[in-house]
């Protein structure tokens, strides 16, 4: 007995933010060698009275409607953008989508790495017997966080939330994870202020890097460490991940990494020498989109015809933590 993604969704917020509309805030910025080297065109955004909640309702129930006979036994929420600090956003949901109350619901606090854990949390769930159908859902809404004067993270990251239906089935389709964790790289991206070792300070001093500005209260991202980061663990990793599940590149008919950045991609790709053809990259609509990126990769490559079913896809997520993780798949 294994499970399988039986189902994908994703949403995005109606409210757009184009390469356009940053050119006009902030005419210094090269928009252009942006988009030629990260491959983002334009993002989405939340209204300020719309949260990561809001998005993950109408993904859950774009499944939920295809599946009204399916009883769910589990909600698995990964997010950084919670709608309170108390209570878990997760037993929220559960009532907006009107689910029995014999239903289990848990946050998890995990940003870029976060989808690859919600998997290995539901395939442990369904493989010890104690469920059979379980909601995996990622929801974000970084741009809440970042400085109106940050360009470059106001750029790089979106809106989105995801779902995904895990299912009890007789084969086994999500195989075994591997997750590694390098806590001393956690403030490479922080929010320092807001949480109860900082107390949120309405007098934060400006701060830069670059040409870019953020306060304590504000998104900060160290993009050149993670960078680092990435390209001297990601590798390795993925040999890992190959050989804890006794497989080889050549079963592998696909690779989906985090959608961070076209070129931090493609040096990785080119680093483990795998065909453009079957390594996705594709951030122009949407940017990084954190714990979605690789749900919403998934859905994308079906729709266009790049993966189908019976596919094998070896999926890695990596950053803020600092937290990397990857497993395969078998749609």
């Amino acid at each position: 007995m294994g499970c399988k993604i039986k189902a994908i969704e994703f949403v995005f917020p109606e409210q757009i933010y184009s390469n356009e509309d940053i050119n006009r805030e902030h005419p210094h910025y090269d928009i252009d060698k942006f988009q030629n080297k990260v491959g983002i065109s334009k993002r989405y955004r939340t209204r300020e009275d719309e949260t990561g909640l809001d998005l993950a309702v109408k993904a859950c129930n774009l499944i939920l409607n295809k599946y009204s006979d399916l009883e769910v036994d589990y909600i698995l929420y990964c997010t950084q953008s919670p709608d309170y600090i108390i209570p878990t956003t997760a037993c929220i949901l559960q009532d907006k989508l009107n689910l029995s109350k014999n239903v289990g619901a848990l946050d998890f606090n995990l940003g870029c790495s976060g989808y690859v854990y919600g998997l290995q949390l539901a395939r442990g769930l369904i493989l010890s017997g104690e469920c059979k159908n379980i909601l995996l859902v990622t929801a974000e809404t970084y741009t809440k966080f970042i400085h109106e004067k940050d360009v470059v993270n106001k750029a790089i990251f979106g809106d989105a939330a995801s779902a995904s239906l895990i299912c009890e089935h007789e084969d086994d389709g999500v195989l075994k994870a591997v997750t590694k964790t390098d806590g001393s790289g956690f403030d490479k991206l922080i929010i320092k202020n807001g949480g109860s070792r900082f107390k949120y300070n309405k007098e934060s001093a400006l701060k830069s890097y670059g040409n870019n500005f953020y306060t304590d209260n504000k998104l900060y991202m160290n993009g050149p460490d993670i960078f680092n980061f990435t390209i001297e663990n990601i590798p390795n990793l993925y040999f890992e991940i190959l050989e804890i599940n006794n497989l080889k590149s050549e079963n592998i008919d696909y690779v989906i990494f985090h959608q961070a950045n076209k070129f931090m991609l493609n040096f990785l790709r080119k680093k483990l020498k795998f065909p453009k053809d079957k390594f996705y990259i594709d951030i122009d609509d949407g940017g990084n989109t954190v714990s979605s990126t690789i749900p919403i990769a998934i859905k994308r490559a079906l729709n266009s015809g790049d993966i189908k079913s019976g596919d094998k896809l070896l999926l890695v997520g990596f950053g803020v933590g600092l937290s990397y993780a990857g497993t395969i798949v078998e749609l």
